[in-house]
C-alpha cells in the first residue's frame, strides 16, 4: 500500500493477537485491513512519544485497550447499519478511537473525528493520509461549534467523553433526523442515565466481552425520545 507506515518489531505477534481477537468477536479483518490497523498502531507508538496521544506507552496494551476495544464495537454498528452506509461522528476522537479503526474496516462509512487539541487533529490527518483512508477526516474543533448545515450524522460517537447528558446536549444539532448516539463506556452508567433529561431515551444498553481485556464495557444506545424506534 503506497505511502503506508511500515509497523516496528512484534508485527507478527501483533498481527496473530488481532486477528484472534477479530475471529473471536466475528469481525472480518482481511490482509489489507490488518496492515492498516497495524500501521496505524506503529503510528500511535511513534507520535505518542512527542505528543501524548494516550496514557498507555505499552504496545501490547494499545494493541488491547485501544485497537481490540474499538473492534468490538463493529458487529453493534453494523447490525444498526443493516447494510446502509453510515455517516458517524467520532466526538473526542484523541488519537483517532474508535474513529480510525471503523474508517479501516468499514471503507464505505464516511467518518469524521473531532478534537478540540491540534496536534491529535493532525495525527488523524496524517494517519487518513499515510494509510490511504479517503473515507476519514479530522476536525480541529469544539464539537458544539460544527455547522450542522455541513453535515449531520447517522451515529454520533464518543468514548471516555463526557457524561451521557453532556455528550447528547453538545452534539444533538448535528444528529441526523434518524440518527442514534452510541456511546463506549465501562460499567453501566446508571447515575449518567439518571441524569438524562426526559427528551432522551435510552433503547438499548449492550454489555461487550473484550478478548485479552479484564475489564467491564458496554454501549449506550440513545435517541430523542419523540422519534419512533426503527
Amino acid at each position: 500500500m503506497n505511502g503506508m507506515a511500515t509497523a516496528a518489531g512484534g508485527d507478527a505477534r501483533h498481527r496473530d493477537a488481532l486477528l484472534a481477537a477479530a475471529n473471536t468477536l466475528g469481525v472480518t479483518v482481511d490482509s489489507a485491513a490488518a496492515e492498516q490497523l497495524l500501521a496505524y498502531l506503529a503510528m500511535l507508538q511513534q507520535w505518542n512519544r512527542v505528543y501524548n496521544l494516550t496514557a498507555l506507552r505499552d504496545p501490547d496494551e494499545m494493541l488491547s485497550h485501544h485497537l481490540v476495544d474499538c473492534l468490538a464495537v463493529l458487529p453493534a454498528l453494523v447490525r444498526h447499519a443493516a447494510g446502509r452506509p453510515l455517516r458517524i461522528l467520532d466526538v473526542g476522537s484523541g488519537g483517532g478511537l474508535p474513529g480510525v479503526v471503523l474508517a479501516v474496516l468499514q471503507p464505505s462509512w464516511q467518518v469524521s473525528c473531532v478534537d478540540t487539541v491540534s496536534k491529535k487533529a493532525s495525527f488523524v490527518r496524517q494517519v487518513a493520509a499515510e494509510l490511504g483512508l479517503s473515507n476519514l477526516r479530522a476536525l480541529h474543533a469544539r464539537v458544539e461549534t460544527l455547522d450542522p448545515k455541513a453535515g449531520r450524522f447517522d451515529v454520533i460517537t464518543s468514548r471516555a467523553f463526557a457524561s451521557l447528558a453532556d455528550f447528547t446536549a453538545l452534539t444533538e444539532p448535528l444528529l441526523a433526523d434518524d440518527g442514534v448516539w452510541m456511546a463506549m463506556k465501562g460499567k453501566l452508567p446508571l447515575e449518567e442515565q439518571a441524569a438524562l433529561p426526559a427528551s432522551l431515551t435510552v433503547f438499548h444498553v449492550e454489555q461487550l466481552t473484550v478478548p485479552g481485556l479484564d475489564a467491564q464495557r458496554c454501549l449506550v444506545w440513545l435517541r430523542p425520545a419523540d422519534r419512533v424506534q426503527a
